[in-house]
């Protein structure tokens, strides 16, 4: 009973295990958010006081890398936010089953 209990679900540990991960992702990703957004305020700033007719290689290619690296950013947040969906809807389940004390199920939490 108890190996098809532990197949089933997951333990309380390992679902704050999986919430510490999540948020320690969404930190690291607000820091590189930060520092994206300072990239491309200084590019910004030294495009609009440069006095050549463009943006030179090196800026180009920083330019380039600051957008890549945002669309990246951007594509692993979405992917950590609709992940949080996803536990508070099985948090909302799981409150549902509780509340209207299904016999025969025991919630993990």
């Amino acid at each position: 009973m108890r190996t098809w209990f532990d197949s089933r679900y997951i333990s309380i540990s390992d679902h704050r295990q999986d919430i510490r991960d999540a948020l320690w992702e969404v930190q690291t990703l607000r820091r590189e958010m930060a520092t994206l957004q300072s990239e491309v305020e200084r590019l910004r700033n030294a495009r609009s006081t440069a006095a050549g007719p463009g943006l030179g290689k090196a800026d180009k290619a920083k330019l380039d890398d600051t957008h890549r690296l945002a669309q990246e950013t951007a594509k692993a947040l979405d992917g950590v936010l609709q992940n949080e969906v996803l536990v508070w809807q099985a948090i909302d389940d799981l409150r549902a089953g509780r509340a209207s004390g299904q016999p025969g199920e025991q919630p993990c939490a």
